[in-house]
């Protein structure tokens, strides 16, 4: 289906500012386009706004009149979104825009991720601003810039440009939620290096490869027990070199540092006297793995070919080193939260493993909403590498978000929540890195709360979100304005 039809969705001024935004690429670490996209819309509109040295963007227009004695809001999402594809779609991100189409309910994208998120929130957070019939305080609509591999916005914002009292983070993938809390995050660089060697003897080389895993957000689907890629490729690897005397030439699994992997390859070169057992090994092996996860990656497929010997391989000791340092590293889950209930306290996703031309880099994502906790964790997660001479750069850290049920904002948007829905929302804190950490370190008396719109599988090309939760995420984002309270 065209994207036409998602034009046609109500309400229609969100949809059409949502596939607006979807036409301009912007991956992270690369939002030019998209930031001049949002200020160009602000200069339509004859605000107020301001690029701050790091390229968040923040809009700003008075209250409606009667609403100038509310306390001022801040509208927040981000700008970038996680871009990965299917094996099979031909797509280049840089320069095309996403294909989106409706199917039943949802709104999909063609092959790849859709963007909503964080697409929904800014959608929203524009469309108010270019309203003229929608009541609200004085606002401030916050645009930050990579959040999905870094969060550097939020890291940079500086204190004085926000005069807003409560923030609104649109950014929770579920309409029944409201978000008062998240977890912390690190980012986990290993490099290594290895001696490669030229092949003696009769090989043949054997291209391996994982493929058809669910994958998803690395914090908000952690919990779900899907496969890595990465694991599941290092298994059909362990002790290969020891009992058939396989090589490894290369390695390629994974992609984006908040994305399970779904996805790894591997090129080995494989003794001709024993190709029969190997392959007798990775079907029986493959066997017990679809097994393992035919409840959460029904779709897993193993499969390998022959192809030429690559010329030069890894050095077997080493081999067996990276090896035994990947099988011990820890992937998922690690403690669930003795507080509250079903949310993940600490768990680290093994993004990316690389290995090529004498070099190994693996990119992990620790999580934790204990600022103790996250940094075990990545300890835990280095060790095995230390141990075989890597070197190991911990970046990215940003704090949690503390949970505080005592929030009046919240007290506010639980009453009207039940009041138009005739049920309680879910009052959580997720395992996802939410921005309002960052945020709230240059400005520690904003007010914050988070929601937005039902989203299914983000991180992944199978994302989507719900056209009924839109139109009732928007009705209520619309009341939400008009409920906040005066000035003290």
């Amino acid at each position: 289906m065209s994207t036409s039809n998602v034009r046609q969705l109500e309400p229609q001024a969100l949809w059409n500012n949502f596939e607006d935004l979807n036409a301009v690429p912007r991956p992270s670490k690369k939002e030019e386009k998209v930031i001049a996209f949002i200020e160009n819309f602000a200069q339509g509109l004859n605000l107020d706004y301001t690029v701050d040295k790091v390229g968040n963007v923040i809009i700003r227009k008075p209250a409606t009149p009667g609403m100038e004695n509310r306390r001022p809001v801040v509208m927040q999402a981000h700008l970038d979104m996680v871009h990965q594809k299917n094996g099979d779609t031909d797509f280049d991100f840089d320069t095309q825009g996403i294909q989106s189409y409706v199917e039943g309910d949802w709104v999909k994208a063609k092959g790849t991720t859709l963007g909503a998120d964080n697409g929904m929130g800014v959608a929203a957070i524009l469309t108010v601003l270019q309203s003229q019939d929608i009541a609200h305080p004085a606002l401030e609509a916050l645009f930050t810039i990579d959040e999905e591999s870094g969060m550097t916005g939020a890291h940079n914002l500086q204190p004085g440009l926000l005069k807003g009292e409560i923030l609104m983070n649109l950014d929770t993938e579920d309409d029944d939620e409201l978000s008062v809390g998240c977890a912390g995050g690190i980012d986990i660089n290993i490099n290594w290096t290895y001696a490669q060697q030229e092949l003696e003897g009769n090989y043949t080389g054997m291209e391996l490869s994982v493929r058809g895993l669910f994958g998803g957000h690395s914090g908000m689907d952690i919990i779900y027990g899907r496969g890595n890629a990465n694991k599941i490729m290092n298994r059909l690897l362990w002790g290969m070199g020891e009992l058939h005397g396989a090589r490894i030439h290369s390695i390629d699994g994974g992609g984006l540092r908040n994305a399970i992997p779904r996805e790894s390859t591997a090129v080995l070169a494989v003794p001709v006297d024993h190709v029969d057992d190997v392959k007798q090994h990775w079907d029986e092996l493959n066997k017990t793995l679809q097994s393992e996860f035919a409840t959460t990656d029904p779709k897993l497929h193993i499969s390998y070919k022959e192809c030429p010997a690559p010329d030069k391989v890894m050095a077997a000791e080493q081999q067996a080193q990276l090896i035994n340092a990947i099988q011990a590293c820890h992937d998922g889950i690690k403690r669930m939260s003795p507080d509250v209930d079903d949310l993940v306290e600490t768990s680290n996703n093994i993004a990316r493993v690389e290995v090529q031309h004498g070099e190994a880099h693996i990119q992990c994502l620790t999580r934790s909403d204990r600022e103790s906790g996250k940094m075990d964790m990545a300890y835990s997660v280095s060790s095995p590498f230390s141990l075989i001479g890597a070197t190991i750069e911990l970046s990215g850290s940003y704090p949690g978000w503390k949970l505080d049920p005592n929030s009046p904002m919240l007290g506010i948007m639980k009453n009207l929540y039940m009041e138009m829905f005739e049920e309680e929302p879910r009052v959580i804190a997720c395992h996802a890195g939410l921005e309002c950490g960052l945020l709230g370190k240059p400005y520690p008396n904003l007010e914050m709360i988070s929601f937005g719109p039902t989203i299914r599988h983000p991180h992944s090309p199978d994302e989507k979100v719900s056209i009924p939760s839109v139109q009732k995420f928007w009705k209520y984002l619309k009341e939400a304005l008009v409920r906040v309270p005066e000035k003290a």
